[in-house]
């Protein structure tokens, strides 16, 4: 076996009971919990009990999110999993950063509560959504964009997946017109036209306000979705990446080529469903894809990496 990652879900992932399983089965997992409920109360309860409608809402969603992905990380920690490096999708960068201790744990959460309200808020002054169009090349779908005035290409998943967002009043036509040229398109669980110039207004106020929450250098690799390579060690340059990330395409699947190239063939996909172990499949055939959401996935985790749960 060569290195492993842990790669942290992002929005789109949650379902109703998530984190639960991992509560009850790990202290550390817990923690992650309890340290949240102390911020934002009710985080927890809105994990295992909020409706898919509660839990779609940006506000909610990214600090729910967050927790389950942390928590999923801590158990496997706990349990003796350490990963060589980290990455998370969009919202997973910042549980990711959080793991690999460029955040104190409260901090990350502070600011992943704020992220989801200045996002929140930019969705509302700019209606729009997101789309996955599946069965057509990049630079179709890049054109395909230019033929609208508000839609824009902003996560390249895996070869024959780029995921758009477009003004509310243009996506449907988008998607019409991804169908007559042979591809499908499929509306995503998100609330908001993210990584694309609707998000400006919020990553202009996360610039005037990253500093109170004290990020700093990590102390392993976490592999930038706006770059594909790992956070630099200065601070300010840490900062402006994870800022202008909500306004700037993720570039996953160059990512996860960059991990292969670097030595990654084991990749543990932390948090909510399995969106991120279906992308690396097809970016990375040979590669060993485990994943870590509740009691049963943990334990598979564990097995295959010839280890064992601790009571």
């Amino acid at each position: 076996m060569g290195k492993i990652a842990f790669l942290f879900a992002g929005q789109g992932a949650q379902y109703t009971g998530m984190g639960k399983e991992l509560c009850e089965i790990s202290t550390a997992a817990a923690q992650v919990f309890q340290s949240a409920d102390q911020l934002r109360p009710s985080t927890s309860q809105q994990c295992f009990a909020a409706t898919e409608e509660e839990l779609a809402q940006t506000c909610n969603t990214q600090p729910c999110v967050y927790c389950v992905d942390l928590a999923a990380a801590r158990a496997l920690e706990q349990n003796g999993v350490r990963p060589d490096a980290v990455a998370g999708f969009s919202l997973g960068e910042v549980a990711a950063l959080c793991f690999a201790g460029a955040f104190e744990e409260k901090d990350g959460f502070s600011f992943v509560c704020r992220r989801a309200q200045v996002m929140d808020n930019a969705a509302h002054q700019h209606p729009a959504g997101m789309a996955a169009v599946l069965k057509l090349d990049n630079e179709t779908v890049e054109k395909l964009c230019q033929e609208f005035v508000k839609v824009y290409p902003v996560n390249y998943n895996c070869p024959g997946q780029l995921v758009v967002s477009g003004s509310s009043c243009e996506l449907e036509s988008f998607c019409a017109r991804v169908k007559e040229c042979g591809g499908k398109a499929v509306p995503l669980k998100v609330s908001g036209g993210f990584h694309s110039p609707f998000m400006d207004s919020a990553e202009q106020q996360l610039k005037q306000e990253i500093a109170q929450f004290h990020l700093h250098a990590p102390s392993m690799p976490v592999y930038a979705n706006r770059t594909a390579q790992p956070y630099p060690q200065n601070v300010e340059d840490c900062q402006m990446l994870l800022t202008e990330q909500i306004t700037h395409p993720v570039q996953w699947e160059t990512t996860i080529r960059r991990m292969v190239e670097d030595g990654f063939d084991t990749f543990i996909e932390v948090g909510p469903g399995k969106t991120l172990s279906g992308l690396v499949k097809k970016i990375a055939k040979d590669a060993t894809i485990l994943r870590v959401q509740d009691g049963e996935t943990l334990t598979q985790t564990l097995e295959a990496l010839g280890k064992t749960a601790e009571e």
